[in-house]
């Protein structure tokens, strides 16, 4: 048996989880390379609490080095594969280009932000998938409670108090909820605020949050954010935000210095760069199997790839349910692809879905069973716990958690950090 040279596109639950399987075949002379922009696997799952400082960054993010013990990582970024000369072409980060050859090719991509022509939300809003969105999000909610205790212009201080969400899926509603919870959580600090002077918006087109999770149990959400005088627009659409001017088709106009977007996601445009079969919304064709339809030697899962679900004859989510198991199901097809066996097809029922609230708060279905306030929250933290790689990052985690209980909130505003190059020019100017 000739020895294959595999590539893996992307490092997140498809990439990192498919390499640590595939790994094995390394011992018989197999390559792995796995080519990625960041030198680590997120876990988005525990990015809202990233963002409210509950748990520590480097806590969701997994190390690729460490984990992968034989395959070999490049970051960087494949801008185009060329799969009949079994080539991809990589943008390196000094800004090179190099052509990696390969004989059996993983995509595992993603997706990102799905954005829509709404003017002004490309200069002025920000999306929430990655670890520097999240950090971002919280060092602006502190500095706008900072610059606004201080300010006599009312004007400004509303504007700077408002937050807007847009999209009232698990990503917009769990990223508001803690966000909401660290400013009220802190406001005691700022003598100058009270609570009413802060006003949280969650903007959703459909009729009702959290679609996925059934009737009741959306209605229960909204109930939960609207107690804590969170204002749910249902039925309304952002339809501009140019200049921070936010406008709504329900007739709201109003200043807000802060709009977040997570109204959907959209996968990566590399399948439709490199000519591979797509469906109309870009996400490359997959058979039950996992691979690339009418294409040899080309595997796809995840958010990029649309995966046929046999339990309910549509496309597989794109959560990281799916995706984690999906993973390990393309790479034992490979597995047996190359040792002569026959791959399987990908077969998994929903279990459910999870959502939380802020601090002690969450609804939950699972199997069947519908669950409120503190059991479902528990049971959220502790699921995603458990579907964290490492002990490492599983006890880091369990200590972030375990401090917040007895110690209060960090509010050190560093978004210097941002600006690492500034300190110094101003000492070069002066």
């Amino acid at each position: 048996m000739s020895t294959r040279r595999i590539l893996i596109v992307g490092g997140g639950f498809i990439g990192m989880y498919a390499a640590r399987k595939l790994e094995r075949l390394t011992r018989a002379g197999h390559t792995i390379t796995l080519v990625n922009p960041e030198n680590f696997m997120l876990y988005q799952p525990f990015l809202p609490e990233v963002a409210s400082g509950t748990i520590d960054p480097r806590a969701v993010v997994v190390p690729l080095r460490q984990v992968l013990r034989t395959t070999r990582l490049l970051i960087g970024e494949v801008m185009r594969v060329d799969h009949a000369a079994r080539s991809a072409t990589i943008q390196m980060p000094d800004g090179s280009t190099h052509e990696e050859p390969y004989d059996i090719l993983i995509l595992g991509t993603g997706s990102r932000s799905r954005t829509l022509a709404v003017p002004g939300l490309a200069g002025h809003g920000i999306g929430f998938k990655t670890v520097t969105e999240a950090i971002y999000l919280r060092n602006r909610v502190l500095s706008a409670l900072d610059t606004a205790a201080q300010t006599h212009d009312e004007d400004l201080r509303r504007e700077l108090l408002t937050f807007v969400f847009v999209g009232g899926g698990y990503a917009g509603v769990e990223a508001l909820a803690e966000l909401e919870d660290l400013a009220r959580g802190v406001l005691k600090l700022y003598p100058t605020l009270h609570p009413h002077d802060l006003r949280w918006v969650l903007v959703e087109a459909a009729e009702r949050i959290l679609p996925e999770l059934g009737e009741d149990l959306a209605d229960y959400a909204r109930e939960r954010l609207q107690a804590r005088d969170i204002e749910v627009a249902l039925g309304t659409r952002l339809e501009s935000a140019t200049g921070g001017r936010i406008v709504l088709s329900d007739g709201q106009r109003f200043r807000a210095h802060t709009l977040v977007w997570t109204a959907g996601v959209k996968p990566s445009p590399l399948p439709r760069r490199s000519g591979l079969p797509t469906d109309d919304a870009g996400r490359i064709l997959a058979d039950e199997c996992l691979r690339v339809v009418g294409v040899t030697d080309a595997w796809a899962a995840g958010d990029v790839a649309a995966v046929p679900d046999r339990v309910t004859g549509t496309i597989t989510p794109p959560t990281a349910q799916y995706a984690l198991r999906q993973a390990r199901r393309l790479a034992a097809n490979v597995i047996a692809s190359i040792e002569g066996g026959e791959p399987r097809p990908f077969t998994w029922r929903n279990l459910g879905g999870l959502c939380a609230l802020g601090r002690y708060h969450g609804v939950a279905k699972v199997l069947g069973i519908k669950l409120r306030g503190f059991p479902a929250w528990f049971l959220h933290r502790s699921y995603h716990l458990a579907q964290m790689p490492t002990v490492g990052r599983k006890v880091r985690i369990m200590l972030d958690w375990t401090v917040a209980l007895f110690f209060r909130r960090d509010i050190a505003q560093l978004g210097s950090l941002e600006r690492p190059h500034e300190p110094f020019e101003r000492a070069s100017r002066e």
